[in-house]
């Protein structure tokens, strides 16, 4: 029985009908195809037909905007700044004191803020062993940064993120964490760990880009102990994967630094001696806008709200108690995190797993050649995070090393990885759960060979060029 409000889980099935190929056909090794159950959510997601209906209504009327006069360029222009306001709403900001710069995604968001920073000699950056490299890798060219440990589940230690902040205490500039892993789902107390930050006079980032599509997000009210400074969030991940993105954050910082990108849209008045910069966000915008990533980055938030929000983390948290009962009742089958159901409230929809006795990226080629099933596998971009769980270290991390740096990949560590988006079903789930006690049993057809500079796996004879039958330019 599910436990989401009728009216509320009638809205979310309809969701499922919403996702564009959804029921796309997909070839497998046996000469059948099967519609594809895509598991891969936590990487990207597919779009709303509403995002894309969207994107072609303002195709029609897409022009420049804010310099041009034309009737289509104030039509633009109004949509691109209708998509602030509901970003700004989506994730609690206050349109006063905030403001919303977009951008392609959660990476450039947080090489955006690296950028602007009004870093000095001998600042610290507080992050964690669980982050994704775009919320580690900006800050290491530009300050010292300092990773807070996470325990032997993976959960972050935030007794030893205190410890951080107290040995560098007077040099922390900004702490910088996930608001969800994209390895484990656990979520950190992000507004504790901002009253944290802001006891030790830093700011703080929530990378959001796991986050977002999932829960709902509130920046909370400016000078309040747990109030997000700045937050950032992917379309690719929010079910408008149309290359839009933002960084959302106190409207005065950026006006108190100058842009780190230069060029058209970025100013008020150039000469050949001066430059007057822009207000913010315009400042921070340079070139011309994807306004149509905005747009679709808008309508999908306005989809996901008119949800609610609630609903959809009802729905996660009943598919990933689903899936996790029946994992545990797999031999050999060991996850990676909490493998507890009565804990799904802690964290998301993302399960990171490993078959005893057959590495990640064979379990993952089988999936997708023999059944259809999207899933990922390897280290997820968070390296350091993936190789504390698998406790990969001293010369068996050194040798793994030399071997990447030398373009052979058959003996990365990694895990496998399922994520759940709002239209997955449990029917999916009992579906990747046979082929996954298949697999344990060696009940698959296909003969797997490794190619060592991805160190992905492909069935013996496949030729990557039949791709072009399905899609090609």
């Amino acid at each position: 029985m599910s436990a989401i409000e009728p009216s509320l889980l009638s809205r979310l099935s309809a969701l499922r009908a919403e996702i564009v190929g959804i029921d796309q056909q997909v070839p497998l090794l046996d000469g059948s195809t099967r519609p594809y159950v895509n598991l891969d959510n936590a990487a990207s997601t597919p779009a709303f037909r509403g995002v894309q209906e969207r994107v072609n209504q303002l195709l029609a009327w897409y022009s420049s905007i804010h310099r041009g006069t034309g009737y289509k360029s104030q039509v633009s222009s109004r949509a691109y700044d209708r998509a602030r306001e509901i970003v700004a709403e989506f994730v609690g900001a206050d349109p006063q004191a905030d403001c919303v710069i977009f951008g392609k995604n959660t990476t450039e968001a947080t090489n955006t803020l690296a950028g602007v920073f009004p870093w000095q000699p001998g600042d610290v950056v507080v992050t964690t062993v669980m982050e994704h490299h775009s919320d580690d890798l900006p800050w290491r060219a530009r300050a010292r940064v300092e990773h807070a440990a996470v325990d032997p589940d993976g959960e972050l230690d935030l007794e030893d993120l205190q410890r951080k902040l107290d040995l560098h205490a007077g040099r922390v500039r900004l702490v910088a964490v996930t608001g969800a892993s994209n390895v484990t789902g656990f979520m950190p107390p992000i507004h504790e760990i901002a009253g944290m930050a802001h006891r030790a006079g830093a700011l703080i980032l929530v990378d959001c880009a796991q986050l977002a599509p999932h829960r709902a997000i509130d920046m909370g009210p400016h000078g309040s102990p747990g109030h997000l400074d700045f937050v950032c969030i992917s379309g690719h991940k929010l079910y408008a994967p149309f290359g839009g993105g933002a960084l959302v954050g106190p409207r005065a910082f950026f006006a108190q630094n100058p842009p780190d990108h230069r060029g058209g849209g970025t100013i008020e008045v150039v000469t050949l001696d001066e430059v007057h910069w822009a207000e913010p966000p315009e400042r921070n915008e340079a070139g011309s806008p994807n306004v149509v990533g905005a747009v679709a980055l808008a309508a999908s938030l306005r989809i996901l709200t008119g949800v609610g929000m609630q609903a959809v983390a009802a729905h996660e948290q009943e598919l990933t108690t689903y899936i996790l009962e029946k994992l545990n009742r797999i031999p050999g089958v060991r996850v990676f995190g909490s493998s507890d159901p009565a804990r799904v409230e802690d964290r998301l929809g993302v399960i990171s797993f490993a078959l005893e006795g057959l590495p990640h990226a064979r379990v993952a080629a089988i999936l997708g050649f023999e059944a259809g099933i999207g899933v990922r596998d390897g280290c997820f971009c968070a390296h350091p995070y993936i190789l504390t769980l698998l406790d990969v270290r001293g010369q068996e991390y050194e040798d793994f090393k030399r071997e990447v740096i030398h373009h052979d990949r058959r003996r990365v560590p990694g895990l496998v990885r399922v994520s759940f988006g709002c239209y997955n079903t449990t029917g999916e789930v009992d579906y990747l759960v046979e082929w996954l006690e298949r697999i344990r049993a060696g009940k698959y057809s296909g003969d797997y060979l490794q190619d060592p500079a991805s160190g992905a796996y492909y069935p013996r004879g496949y030729q990557p060029e039949t791709l072009a039958q399905s899609f090609d330019l």
